[in-house]
Parts: C-alpha cells; structure tokens; sequence
C-alpha cells in the first residue's frame, strides 16, 4: 500500500521539471576560504530574478588565455561545485560561476524553461563585462549543467561560433534514462523504473540539441565509474556529436573528473587547439597538430 501511495504521489507531478532541480540554500563556503581571489556578481534575469555568480579572475602574473563559464549540476549550490573550476584561474583563464535560480543566495525556484534565462543573462554579462571583452569563451558544463548548456546553445545558434569550446563532464544525454537508471538500482522501485521514468520531462534532454552544434568543438569527460549518469548514456551523447568532438573516458565518481590532475591537464592541452587535440595518448609525447600537415608515425608503426 505504502508503494502505491507513492506512486500516486509521483503520477500527480507528472511533467513536473522540479524533479530535475535539488538546490541548497546558503554559501557556506567561498572561494576566499580556499584562497583564491574572486568577487560576487549579481545577475539579473530577464523575468527579474536576481542570481548571484562568483567571478575568479585570472592569477596576476600568468598570461590570460581566456574565459571559462562554469554551469554545475543539479545539486547544492557554488559552495559545493568550486572543486570544478578553482583550478583555472592559476592556469590563465578567469571563471564566471552561477548559481541558478532558486540554489544558494539566488532568488526565484528552479523550473524549465525558466532557467535558461539565468544561462541568458551569465551570457549577457559576459558579453558585457570589460574583462572578458576580446577573450576566447569555454563552457564548462558538469552534469545537468551541461544538458542546460547544450539545450540553450541549440536554442540561440548565434552564440555558437563564439565559443572556442564546450566542455562536458558527466553530462546525461538523456534525463529519463538516468531516471530509469536510478530507479533501476533499488528493488524497490525495479518493477516502476519504466512507468516511474517517464515522469521525468525529456524534451530538453542534451541528445535532442547536440546534434544542432555543428560549429562548436567539443570535449565530453565521462568516468567509467560513474555512479549517477552510466557510461552508455555518455557514449550515447557523444555520438549524437557532431564533429569537432573528442571522448575522453576518466575514473572515479560523479563529476569528480578535475580532483585529478590528469584530467586538469587534459582539458588544458585541449583548450590549446580544441580542433587538432587528439587525447589522452598525446599528454606525453607532442603539441596538438593538424594530422594532415605534420604526419607523425606511431610507435607500433616504428621500422624494426
């Protein structure tokens, strides 16, 4: 009776996209607890929800290389999802981070298609901000926060070629296949995974928009280990890519990717040329190149 009790409860919120939404309030933690310079950044949307954002300027001394846009996931808020990107700011690229409506100190409560105005005006300030003016912009986008960027980017083409990346990392392509997954984890819920799933909304799913960015290189990270998102759904997403496109499998949870320096190095060898990066293999032995004008031999092509 108690299982049917809740699944009567979760068919009354059917279509409900506040299933995909699970914000905290507060900021307990700022960057300037771990050391790093940054300064708040209020955004207002175009419905007048005011969010905040934290700004991490370049480290002084270290030539800039760009701009970095860091959308995190669907849980808690900037406290939590620092881990991301502290690390560019020593590396040359300042970070804008935001919290969406509803998470941390932002106002408003977090529903589609509502927050695709809060990527709207990240995007708006940037276009607008003196220190970001002339420099080449990356999105960074973990988890759900890269869905929303895929989804948003699909929407406005115009903003396509004005990025020299798109970074994904742990990114489901399709929100109800993560829901069927979860909810296939517990024997509980095994026998509903189907029915129960398909309460989640997928109409905004990443796999329906990443075949629209045929201008932008992309970047997808996705850990073997990952426990939230499975690695089919992130193969999946990368072959709905349309190339420039490169699949970099990791190790270790849920958008934990840049806790390991590889990973940091990874992304960084890329952003050298998104265009010519040719993965992992390549950290060890030369620059990025284009294949076609520098032909290398490989080392199991090497004459005996």
């Amino acid at each position: 009776m108690r299982l049917l009790a809740i699944l009567c409860l979760l068919l009354t919120l059917n279509g409900c996209s506040s299933l995909l939404f699970y914000p905290e309030p507060g900021l307990p933690f700022t960057p300037q607890q771990a050391r790093l310079e940054y300064r708040d950044v209020t955004l207002i949307t175009a419905d007048g929800v005011q969010l905040r954002a934290w700004w991490l300027p370049a480290k002084p001394g270290v030539p800039l290389k760009g701009t970095v846009l860091h959308l995190h996931g669907n849980g808690g808020n900037l406290s939590g999802h620092l881990g991301g990107s502290w690390w560019l700011p020593a590396q040359g690229y300042q970070v804008l981070m935001l919290d969406y409506r509803g998470y941390g100190v932002s106002q408003g409560k977090p529903s589609l298609p509502a927050i695709y105005q809060d990527l709207d005006a990240a995007f708006q300030w940037l276009d607008q901000a003196p220190e970001a003016q002339g420099q080449p912009l990356v999105v960074l986008g973990q988890s759900l926060g890269g869905a929303l960027a895929v989804h948003y980017l699909a929407a406005h083409p115009a903003r396509q070629p004005r990025l020299k990346a798109l970074v994904l990392d742990g990114v489901p392509a399709s929100y109800r296949d993560v829901g069927q997954f979860a909810l296939s984890t517990s024997w509980l819920t095994w026998p509903f995974q189907v029915p129960l799933s398909w309460l989640v909304p997928d109409a905004d799913s990443a796999i329906h928009g990443m075949p629209q960015l045929t201008g932008v290189p992309k970047l997808l990270f996705h850990s073997l280990d990952d426990p939230i998102v499975p690695l089919s759904n992130g193969i999946r997403l990368y072959q709905a890519a349309p190339p420039p496109r490169v699949l970099q499998l990791t190790r270790g949870g849920h958008v934990q990717t840049f806790a390991d320096k590889t990973w940091q190095t990874v992304m960084l060898r890329y952003l050298d040329d998104p265009q010519h990066f040719n993965g992992l293999r390549r950290l060890g032995e030369i620059p990025n190149y284009p294949a076609a004008a520098n032909p290398q031999v490989e080392p199991s092509e090497s004459p005996q």
